[in-house]
């Protein structure tokens, strides 16, 4: 049985064939990483009511929250640094509204990157909007587009260590991070004690990564997942 996964996406303008509109839109690895990994995959547009995300939660087995642009600080209580980018709250709304009725429905749920950042301020926490500004280099990221690859460790007993192990090398395209989780709990940090990992240790299955496993060769993340999502289903058949 393959279960289903929602994966949150983009809405930005763009351009193919006759056409330059806006559009909703998600880098293809995060479906193929996720097919693979034995699931079955619908994409998540940014709505215009947010209230509606709780319907599409209850016809799915599992949440990935995926990467992107900046949340806006205004939802942590802060100024945007002059590196933040333009918010897209219609995004940041919807993610948020996906987060909270996962969440309440026990489904597993994966962060990436802004997916883990997303839910650090859904729970109360706040980010560090400018990585290089606040002291910690190009490590996380070098130039836009573009991955780096450093260490990353993790707690022993933590969901993250039973999936990878106590640390592995992670890629990494991000200039925020978190710097309060909130309610979550940190089980991942960088070489240099960036938090790189989040998780409720009283959920089944709530994680999430600062890096991008979707661009990266190794599955387990998506196999532990899927593995989750059919639990999920025999356990919380959609409605």
């Amino acid at each position: 049985m393959r279960p289903v996964i929602g994966v949150s996406c983009y809405g930005e303008r763009a351009r193919w064939g006759a056409w330059d509109v806006d559009a909703v839109v998600l880098h293809r690895d995060y479906v193929r990483s996720l097919e693979a990994a034995g699931a079955a995959v619908v994409v998540l547009p940014p709505l215009d009511d947010a209230g509606a995300a709780a319907a599409v939660v209850a016809r799915i087995d599992g949440l990935v929250l995926a990467g992107g642009a900046d949340v806006d600080p205004a939802s942590y209580g802060a100024e945007a640094h002059q590196s933040t980018d333009l918010p897209r709250h219609d995004r940041d709304s919807t993610e948020r509204a996906l987060w909270q009725a996962a969440r309440a429905r026990g489904i597993p749920v994966l962060g990436i990157c802004r997916g883990m950042q997303v839910m650090a301020v859904a729970e109360g926490g706040v980010l560090v909007q400018d990585l290089p500004a606040a002291g910690y280099g190009a490590t996380h990221r070098e130039q836009p587009g573009a991955f780096t690859e450093h260490g990353a460790r993790f707690a022993t007993g933590s969901l993250v260590a039973a999936i990878l192990g106590d640390g592995a090398a992670v890629n990494s395209s991000h200039h925020q991070a978190v710097a309060d989780p909130g309610a979550l709990t940190v089980t991942g940090w960088a070489d240099d004690g960036t938090i790189e990992v989040l998780e409720d240790p009283s959920a089944a299955f709530v994680l999430g990564v600062q890096w991008h496993p979707e661009m990266a060769e190794d599955p387990r993340l998506f196999e532990a997942l899927v593995t989750a999502a059919r639990a999920a289903a025999t356990a919380f058949p959609p409605g």
